[in-house]
């Protein structure tokens, strides 16, 4: 641009007279040269010079401008002629090349077809830098959309009517966390699913830091990024956390007009050794005393076992049991509960199982103030229950999404068995999928979706469907014998 607007400002200074100004000349005529694909009179669109007005230094240079701008030309340059007592103004221009093809290298998220439709650039068309750069933005906004907020266009490469574009994707190399004292890092390390060579995505990387978060390990959490200077294909992540305590002991103290008056106390940790172990133990001591352990380990994937252990005992003496609403007859009570478990996501991580040992080991005995024709369908349920309960889960849920998104269905079978000493022998069998859908798309239009209802806190469609059966009819009065952990 340089060279043209020279040629321009020496024309112009050799026009003048011996003064500080140059004399105003008419504009008796504009055209255009050089351009056999670009219409001329969408070129002259933008030119303010217009035969008959006055011959003027800056607007010359404004309208080589805003010529160049149309984004369709290396060159422009003006040239003037003398013409009927005024002057001629000729904007000579050079075309770019013609789009033979445009390429694409760098991308593995996407194929080249893929990025080829947020183009609107074509080929057999003259090449216009403003419409390719707005479709370079496309492409990177495309990128950013889902997540991919560190890719961009590195480069473009114009040889004749070729274009040549190298997209840059950059790759984790590693992730540093620091900061935790206690907690182990291969437990942080593992909610954040990011290996070496993965490309960055703030879009899961925001909601693993939320799982993160949610552990309830840490006061805060925070993110830093270093790019090496000698390589911008590659970033690393430095993950600081702040640790909080996560040991808790609670006490209570209650009264129930049947169970009088009771107290108790709790032990919990919820990441115990730093290892991700949920503990808990207490008791509550009254008429109605429960004394209960647990230890879990909460995680799995894959690769990584997930498992719970523990145990309840109970006492309650003169208890009353009701009926459908009627009072039938008063019983103490002693039940010992025990249950180990362990389970495991498949491969493709949206199907897992889960193994559950259980043992109820129910006492009812001292049964007294009996009504006539009392119905006994608790204390029939007395002795030993072994049973064996397989799990299988698909969950289909976004995990991503802020808001519960999909569906997920489970089946479960128990087995009651007599070994070990059981005394009951059934099956039990039950499915339940639930479906949570966001209605914002349906009511678009009819209510205030984006005011009342925004992307990430939609108005939402919960449904569940639950059935199940058994091989003993008598099973639907069971209660009092299972302890739900």
């Amino acid at each position: 641009m340089k060279k043209f607007l020279t040629i321009t400002l020496i024309f112009l200074l050799a026009t003048a007279v011996a003064g500080d100004e140059p004399p105003m000349r008419q504009v008796t005529s504009v055209s255009v040269s050089g351009n056999p694909n670009i219409a001329t009179e969408y070129i002259l669109n933008v030119v303010d010079t217009k035969p008959g007005t006055a011959l003027s230094r800056d607007r010359i240079l404004g309208d080589i401008e805003a010529i160049y701008n149309q984004g369709f030309f290396s060159f422009v340059d003006a040239d003037f002629a003398d013409e009927g007592g005024g002057v001629a103004v000729t904007f000579t221009v050079q075309e770019n090349p013609v789009i033979e093809s445009i390429s694409f290298t760098g991308n593995t998220l996407y194929t080249s077809e893929q990025l080829m439709k947020e183009v609107f650039s074509q080929e057999g068309t003259v090449f216009n830098r403003q419409f390719f750069r707005n479709d370079l933005d496309r492409i990177q906004e495309k990128y950013h959309k889902d997540g991919y907020v560190m890719v961009r266009v590195s480069d473009v490469q114009i040889s004749g009517g070729n274009i040549y574009v190298t997209i840059l994707e950059p790759r984790v190399k590693d992730v540093l966390i620091q900061g935790n004292t206690k907690t182990k890092t291969y437990v942080i390390r593992r909610e954040l699913k990011l290996e070496e060579g993965d490309i960055f995505n703030v879009t899961k990387f925001r909601h693993q830091l939320g799982k993160l978060q949610g552990l309830g390990y840490f006061e805060d959490v925070n993110v830093a990024f270093d790019v090496p200077e000698d390589d911008d294909s590659i970033v690393d992540l430095i993950l600081t956390v702040k640790e909080k305590r996560t040991a808790s002991v609670g006490l209570n103290v209650g009264y129930g007009t049947e169970s009088g008056l009771s107290g108790g106390l709790t032990y919990s940790d919820t990441n115990l050794g730093g290892r991700g172990l949920n503990l808990e133990v207490g008791f509550n001591a009254g008429d109605e005393s429960t004394y209960w352990a647990t230890l879990s380990s909460p995680y799995m994937d894959a690769h990584t076992y997930g498992w719970r252990i523990g145990a309840r005992y109970r006492t309650y003496d003169q208890r009353y049991y009701y009926r459908q609403g009627q009072r039938q007859f008063d019983f103490d009570e002693r039940t010992l509960s025990l249950f180990a478990g362990i389970g495991k996501k498949f491969s493709n991580e949206d199907w897992s199982w889960f193994l559950t040992l259980r043992r109820d080991d129910a006492e009812y005995t001292n049964v007294q103030r009996a009504i006539p024709g009392y119905i006994d369908d608790l204390t029939m349920w007395d002795g030993v229950n072994q049973t064996v309960e397989l799990q299988l889960t698909w969950d289909k849920r976004d995990e991503y999404a802020p808001y519960p998104k999909g569906f997920v269905w489970d089946t479960n079978l128990e087995q009651a068995v007599k070994v070990l000493g059981g005394e009951y022998d059934y099956l039990k069998y039950w499915t339940q999928a639930r479906l949570y859908v966001s209605l914002n798309r349906a009511l678009e239009g009819l209510a205030d979706v984006g005011g009342t209802w925004s992307e990430e806190n939609p108005l939402l469609f919960a449904a569940r469907v639950r059935v199940g059966s058994s091989t003993v009819e008598e099973l639907q009065r069971l209660r009092g014998t299972h302890w739900e952990e």
